[in-house]
């Protein structure tokens, strides 16, 4: 078997390196073929049909990404709600001023309670909003956060109840506290206003051109956010007629400004669930609605939704925050975007069901317990 190998170092007495080299090139690649049989092979891919086949349209994805779980999920606290059997004492007759949740039973109060602390303040405890007084002190509104988690509690409540397009598009879900916060006290994601950018320099080159967290660190727009998430800004890119009478961005159609931005919310967008552009968009023909995905629907929910809790829950509170919470360039509110709940998941949690044993959270009216 090896005779090869005896007539070459015959002929080559001092060359004995070559061949072993080879051989052990050749076993190594042997080896290397059999283990990727065995286990799989590590960069594996699988893709998402996002759109008719043949377009391309698909978004592909590392079997290792899929299968590895949201670090996230393993710290969600959930706790089964109490169904009310009738008779039980309400919340709003037992505390003083409940202003959200007194028609709760005492027990589906106090659980939907160490719930949020859970989700949000798991290090402060029930401290962090209600001070470290003795619970004779709890009814006082003296510290910001507790006005704040009022408010936050009936934004989860309006998500659930009316944004049941978005969030529920392909299962029910639902949001919690957690969804945004993960056991953090203020959620991962959340944005101030950063334009402009460059300070000795005026118009549209004070908005680009310098890297930032909310451009995504390119060169594109930094107010892609707040004239789309926190104004209720028209995205477009472009006009389809090759000639328009008029001044773009003023004659009621797209200038290059508004295209640079658009670019610049899509590349969010797509940085915040984890996707390419064909998730949503048929890449021959972005403009076109007739030729999208259906994932393109819930995301321009999602931008409905983002806008108004911005413009009604979140931007409100500015003067509620003490001066440590509020942006460092201009003093505004902490302000929400796709990131803030998806972090780089097509869904967040990769779509665990969070509101399931939370109905006080899915209604500002009388919670459905089953």
């Amino acid at each position: 078997m090896f005779s090869w190998f005896t007539e070459w170092n015959k002929r080559h007495p001092v060359d004995v390196y070559r061949p072993a080299i080879l051989v052990g090139a050749v076993g190594g690649g042997v080896f290397v073929a059999t283990m990727l049989v065995a286990w799989g092979q590590p960069f594996a891919t699988k893709s998402l049909q996002t759109g008719p086949r043949g377009t391309g349209m698909s978004v592909p994805e590392f079997v290792a990404d899929l299968a590895t779980p949201d670090p996230t999920i393993d710290d969600y606290y959930s706790d089964s709600p109490y169904p009310p059997e009738g008779g039980e004492a309400l919340a709003g007759d037992v505390y003083q001023n409940v202003q959200v949740l007194g028609a709760l039973t005492e027990d589906n109060f106090n659980r939907l309670m160490l719930a949020i602390t859970m989700w949000v303040s798991p290090d402060q405890g029930c401290a962090y909003c209600h001070g470290d007084g003795d619970l004779e002190t709890y009814a006082e509104d003296n510290l910001y956060t507790k006005i704040v988690s009022r408010r936050m509690i009936q934004m989860t409540q309006n998500i659930n109840e009316n944004w049941d397009g978005h969030v529920n598009a392909n299962k029910v879900v639902g949001v919690t506290c957690y969804t945004c916060h993960r056991g953090q006290n203020v959620p991962s994601g959340i944005w101030f206003q950063s334009t402009p950018t460059v300070t000795n320099m005026a118009g549209w080159s004070a908005n680009q051109n310098y890297v930032t967290p909310v451009s995504q660190y390119t060169s594109l727009p930094s107010d892609a956010l707040e004239t789309y998430l926190a104004e209720y800004g028209n995205i477009k890119v472009h006009d389809l007629e090759s000639r328009v009478a008029g001044i773009p961005g003023q004659d009621d159609y797209p200038g290059i400004q508004n295209a640079e931005r658009t670019f610049s919310l899509m590349n969010y967008f797509a940085n915040s669930l984890g996707v390419n552009c064909t998730f949503c968009h048929n890449s021959r023909a972005f403009y076109d609605t007739a030729q999208i995905t259906p994932q393109w629907a819930t995301a321009t929910l999602g931008i409905a939704l983002v806008q108004e809790l911005n413009i009604e829950y979140l931007m409100p509170l500015q003067d509620v925050y003490p001066p440590e919470r509020l942006g460092p360039l201009h003093g505004d509110a902490p302000k929400a975007a796709c990131n803030t709940c998806h972090k780089g998941y097509q869904q967040p949690m990769q779509g665990l069901n969070v509101i399931e044993n939370y109905p006080e959270l899915a209604t500002s009216g009388e919670p459905v317990y089953e």
